[in-house]
């Protein structure tokens, strides 16, 4: 069960505008951060939610799938609806960037939550944060540490082997994302 869940959480990078996501929504998945393992028990991390036109401020400020150079992602017209962005808070502990793990652990988290409701979205770790955190008019002390693109996927994502020289890169063909995964085989030292 998990498994499936965690194989449907792909990072798409198209979107229906036609089925937003509430703020309601997004604030249940960030409630389901506060169950989270936090380094030191610290839980420095805060969220800011987007929604609506606001949209329009994140965007510009992201840069996505850069492996696919030939490619503007997201399409025209089919940008994320919603977005998370997972702030850590400097006044809990000086040097609060250096708990990144904490980052990733809420990132994955929320992604789950998205796909559990149907939803979809793609970690954004390619932008701008002190212009993100100016556009978004973020407290002193809060610093963007990743952003969530968030909405009802459509496009299809599948996942497939490695290639046979052993890359993982993921690639588009004829419409369809691909993301070569590596093999348990590859992932155990013995």
């Amino acid at each position: 069960m998990l498994k499936d869940l965690l194989k449907a959480s792909r990072s798409y990078r198209s979107f229906d505008p036609t089925a937003p996501i509430s703020e309601e929504l997004l604030l249940d998945w960030i409630d389901h951060t506060r169950y989270c393992p936090s380094s030191i028990n610290l839980q420095m991390l805060k969220f800011r939610t987007v929604t609506g036109t606001e949209c329009d401020k994140v965007l510009p400020l992201t840069r996505w799938a850069g492996k696919l150079k030939d490619i503007k992602l997201p399409p025209k017209g089919r940008a994320p609806v919603a977005y998370i962005v997972i702030c850590t808070d400097a006044s809990v502990i000086a040097g609060a960037e250096k708990f990144q793990k904490d980052v990733g652990i809420a990132a994955q988290t929320l992604m789950l939550a998205a796909t559990e409701a149907g939803f979809g979205g793609c970690m954004i770790g390619s932008f701008a944060p002190s212009e993100l955190a100016k556009a978004l008019e973020l407290p002193e002390g809060l610093v963007p540490s990743l952003v969530l693109g968030l909405g009802k996927p459509d496009e299809t994502v599948l996942i497939t082997e490695e290639a046979a020289d052993g890359s993982v890169t993921y690639y588009r063909e004829n419409g369809i994302h691909y993301v070569q995964k590596r093999s348990l085989e590859h992932l155990i030292v013995k």
